[in-house]
């Protein structure tokens, strides 16, 4: 079960954005208006171009190509109307969520989009029940309903007042119920959409074409014609197309020695600017189960006490990730360090003691699995060290494998892996985020966590509490369960660096709170 909370403070990846090198010379402060697309290299693409089936990295490009009835303007921490032209519990119990459509809106195709077509898009997503797809976000929704052209409401089975946050997910995209079947995911590699930009042309793990979409009708001023997000493989790459102009904004994945050497060079060279800021990305480890070996509690807790995550942020990373004691960032309402608190500083003795404990004296064999080409190609290297503080305990015989993301999802979500590495890019930047998506029977990793301490009893009572700070309690009670569980094992929490060409502003603003690029906040100086 997954939902969200209602109020937020504002996320830290917008209000402190840092622009390390300014570009030379005047320019004016609007767009150009020239359609010559802006070029984006990105090392994530999506996994699917469906909505239904997506809870994942697809986002990024989502977040342009269709709408959503709620999103989140420039600068805004709570979900505002997009397709809807407004929203808003119609009780005061908060379950009944009522929101009007705008006038005349359209997908890109034409077709009308009405409050039927909203009906259609929400309930194919829980009727096609995608192992580790969205569904899971819509536990607390009862059904939904279409009341005249415009209306939708939708009937809770319970008080939630982080309903609208779920809307405002790209996971909940309205999408034109004569292309997408009710039933079955979309598979003929089409989009149509009612978002700021169409999807042109699309290759998978190469690029994605958007332009304009005339039948838009929202929140986003578009500040330029025409987007390409470029796929790449690894950051040397999107590095390399940047020195050479072929792209002009790095997104996602960066590599740290990228990072480090960007920072240097845009300073002496001037030929881009380096924007950083907070982040709320996490990296963990999640241990299967039904895995004869990972699903030993001791086991798990063995390998708590040896991780060295410092070694890893600093030797790995370079210091462009922080070590991370807890499934929840440090910058939330909520945030413990409970895995230092119960390990402490990395301890052989200790771990050894733990297994020993329980019968185990022989080396344990684990195999570790992480993917190629979505989190950085820094990925491999972080696994490697992870294997050699492991065999170096002597207590654990390690095994690395690898896979592309799209083969790497389909194999956790069938339970193959032993462990395996995950990142987690917020829904929004709350507590809850970082708890919720991960357990109960239906959650964001295709593995189910029985938690019934945390769904039945703290996820409900944070949920009737939208003074965020007031849920502290409940979010600190969820950690300390999850720690002793040792079924999730955070690693790093990481900050977010976009490279910009010196004639493109707009970056420093483009990010929404779930750290998605709004592409249309992306425009050419006009002037220098």
């Amino acid at each position: 079960m997954f939902n969200r909370r209602r109020c937020l403070r504002r996320v830290a990846a917008i209000a402190s954005i840092s622009t390390l090198v300014s570009g030379c010379g005047l320019l004016s402060s609007g767009p150009s208006g020239d359609d010559e697309p802006i070029i984006v290299g990105s090392t994530s693409f999506p996994s699917t171009l469906d909505p239904a089936a997506s809870w994942d990295n697809s986002w990024e490009l989502f977040r342009n190509i269709y709408q959503t009835l709620l999103s989140y303007p420039n600068g805004a921490s709570a979900p505002q109307p997009d397709a809807a032209e407004q929203c808003g519990f119609a009780d005061n119990a908060n379950r009944v969520y009522r929101c009007e459509l705008r006038k005349g809106l359209k997908f890109s195709n034409g077709d009308t989009l009405d409050a039927e077509a909203v009906k259609h898009s929400i309930d194919r997503i829980r009727k096609i029940d995608v192992n580790g797809g969205p569904a899971g976000l819509l536990g607390s929704l009862d059904r939904v309903q279409a009341a005249g052209d415009r209306e939708v409401i939708f009937h809770l089975n319970k008080a939630d007042a982080t309903f609208p946050f779920v809307l405002a997910t790209p996971a909940m995209s309205i999408v034109d119920p004569a292309v997408y079947p009710a039933d079955a995911l979309r598979e003929d590699g089409e989009v149509v959409g009612s978002g700021p930009y169409t999807l042109q042309t699309y290759k998978e793990g190469k690029k994605a074409e958007l332009v304009r979409n005339d039948h838009y009708k929202g929140y986003a001023d578009r500040r330029n014609g025409a987007v390409t997000i470029r796929y790449f493989k690894d950051s040397t790459g999107m590095v390399a197309a940047l020195h050479n102009k072929e792209i002009q904004v790095t997104y996602r994945g960066l590599a740290a020695d990228d990072i480090i050497t960007l920072q240097s060079s845009a300073v002496q060279e001037r030929n881009y600017r380096l924007v950083e800021s907070a982040g709320t990305e996490i990296s963990y480890l999640v241990f299967n189960p039904k895995d004869p070996w990972a699903g030993r509690k001791p086991v798990r807790q063995a390998v708590a006490q040896v991780i060295d995550r410092a070694a890893i942020a600093h030797n790995v990373y370079r210091g462009t990730v922080d070590p991370l004691y807890s499934m929840v960032p440090k910058g939330l309402a909520g945030h413990t360090t409970g895995f230092f608190d119960d390990y402490g500083d990395p301890n052989v003795p200790a771990a050894r003691k733990i297994l020993t404990d329980a019968g185990i004296t022989e080396p344990v064999p684990l195999t570790l699995w992480y993917t190629t080409d979505r989190y950085g190609s820094v990925t491999r290297v972080e696994f490697e060290e992870i294997k050699r503080q492991l065999d170096a305990s002597g207590l654990f015989t390690i095994t690395l494998k690898s896979r592309p993301w799209k083969e790497y999802v389909e194999g956790y979500q069938k339970g193959e892996y032993p462990v395996f590495g995950r990142g987690w890019f917020p829904d929004f930047p709350d507590a809850e985020n970082f708890i919720a998506p991960f357990v109960g029977d239906q959650n964001a990793l295709g593995t189910p966590y029985p938690a019934p301490e945390i769904t039945g009893v703290l996820l409900p009572e944070s949920r009737r509490e939208t003074d965020r700070a007031n849920v502290v309690k409940e979010f600190r009670r969820a950690q300390e369960i999850l720690v002793d569980d040792a079924r999730l094992l955070p690693l790093w929490q990481g900050k977010q660096y976009v490279a910009v060409s010196p004639d493109i502003s707009g970056a420093e603003r483009a990010m929404d709170p779930s750290i998605l690029m709004m592409m249309w906040q992306l425009y050419r100086k006009t002037s220098w």
